[in-house]
């Protein structure tokens, strides 16, 4: 008789709460050149590769960012009061509201600026992700996006991350497992308009 394990649930993780100074405007309110919505995308992308519930963490220019997305009861809002405080305030609105999800084992983190990622990405990052998980996508060598944070550290992470400084220093300082995936993507981020 075999027994089986039970799942991993992962849920997504959406930071779009800054300015976007550097680009013009908030990046959560910029469409691609198809006139896709850079944040419907990535709460599309993180759910067709296996999240649920998508946080998405809006800040500046909140409630019109909100509006860009179509209604999903997989879809959590959340709005960072301190998002002017740096990329921190949003990775620890987003964890927070992760705490409070029942039953998650993992969450799987992007930034609003990442168009060419895709569900592939999202699940070979995901792939075998538990609890105690730390897994970054890499690109040609270089670290990127999805990391997946299990949820045995995020209250250490939450407790630790501070400024413009997301989870980078607790990845390299606990040894991330980096799982290549430049044979899907580019993993650019994009800081300035083209």
């Amino acid at each position: 008789m075999q027994t089986s394990q039970p799942a991993s649930h992962a849920a997504g993780l959406v930071l779009a709460a800054g300015a976007g100074s550097r680009y013009g405007q908030p990046k959560a309110l910029v469409y691609d050149d198809a006139g896709r919505s850079w944040l419907q995308h990535a709460v599309d992308v993180l759910t067709a590769g296996g999240c649920s519930p998508v946080i998405v963490v809006l800040g500046a220019r909140g409630a019109e960012a909100a509006a860009l997305l179509a209604p999903a009861a997989s879809v959590l809002l959340v709005q960072a009061t301190d998002w002017a405080d740096g990329l921190s305030a949003s990775l620890r609105a987003g964890l927070l509201c992760a705490l409070d999800q029942p039953g998650l084992t993992s969450i799987a983190v992007v930034p609003v600026d990442v168009p060419d990622l895709n569900a592939a990405t999202i699940a070979r990052v995901l792939e075998a992700s538990t609890e105690n998980s730390l897994r970054q996508a890499r690109f040609a060598g270089q670290p990127g996006h999805p990391v997946v944070i299990g949820r045995a550290h995020w209250e250490p992470i939450i407790a630790g991350a501070t400024g413009d400084t997301g989870a980078g220093p607790y990845l390299r300082s606990h040894s991330a497992k980096a799982v290549e995936c430049g044979d899907l993507g580019t993993g650019l981020d994009v800081d300035r308009p083209n």
